[in-house]
């Protein structure tokens, strides 16, 4: 039996996208008993409720499976996280997962980035631009609960965009200024490649079809949860979905007058 994958795309009429491709938990059957990390360690390193920041009225793409059986934001000899260095020290395998299923994982990396291509492939061939939100989290208190949040080296919002063509200048200050402030007035610290610059994901898009259109790779620091427990702060999570919601104006103007 082949390994299953579970991912998601939905199609909108718009030239908009927003992944969510570390959100998902699910781990195949066949390798449970081969896995070494706890479920509540792989929680802690997964990007939770990002599909629900994800739910704009945009194409979307949400993965389903795990990043700790197959990583799409890597490349693909890195997908797989064999080493501890591969995944923040954290040991995910018991023993060598058997060739035949590193094989079956890195044919399902090839058919999803052939798919994604396709997508955003069909997208500039209707639209003639694109854009991705790269929707994902972080974690900012690593050395326990109790960790007081250094504010200055981890923002709320960080904007990865180090493999955007030049072009995207103009979009990419008038998104974050955007970001940066809430429609009732409240500010919020938004900065541009400070703690990401953006993965594999958006080089790879980027130097494919970086001409046509930009990702921004969107981490949000864990304010919105508990990384510790999982415990989800409702409000918080609708409080930064707002603001990607009213960042959608400024796409709209953009294109409206430029390509």
């Amino acid at each position: 039996m082949s390994l299953s994958y579970l991912y998601q795309f939905e199609n909108y009429r718009s030239p908009f996208w927003a992944f969510a491709v570390h959100d998902g938990h699910h781990i195949d059957a066949d390798l449970e008993s081969y896995l070494h990390i706890s479920p509540e360690n792989r929680l802690r390193e997964e990007d939770p409720y990002t599909a629900i920041l994800a739910e704009l009225p945009f194409n979307r793409f949400v993965c389903g499976t795990s990043r700790f059986q197959l990583d799409l934001n890597r490349n693909k000899e890195g997908a797989i996280y064999l080493t501890p260095e591969q995944s923040w020290g954290i040991r995910v395998w018991q023993t060598q997962l058997p060739q035949q299923y590193k094989d079956q994982l890195y044919e399902s990396y090839d058919r999803l980035y052939q798919k994604i291509v396709q997508q955003i492939q069909n997208t500039i061939d209707r639209y003639g631009y694109f854009v991705v939100y790269d929707i994902h989290s972080y974690n900012a208190r690593r050395d326990g609960p109790d960790t007081v949040v250094d504010q200055v080296k981890n923002p709320q919002i960080n904007v990865g965009t180090e493999h955007n063509h030049s072009k995207w200048r103009d979009l990419t200050d008038l998104f974050l200024a955007k970001l940066r402030k809430g429609k009732d007035g409240q500010d919020y610290d938004v900065r541009e490649n400070i703690k990401f610059k953006g993965g594999f994901l958006s080089a790879y898009l980027n130097k494919k079809f970086g001409d046509k259109g930009c990702v921004f790779s969107i981490e949000f620091r864990k304010d919105f949860m508990d990384e510790w427990t999982g415990e989800v702060f409702p409000q918080k999570l609708q409080e930064y979905k707002q603001l990607l919601m009213q960042s959608i104006e400024t796409l709209e103007s953009y294109f409206a007058y430029e390509r």
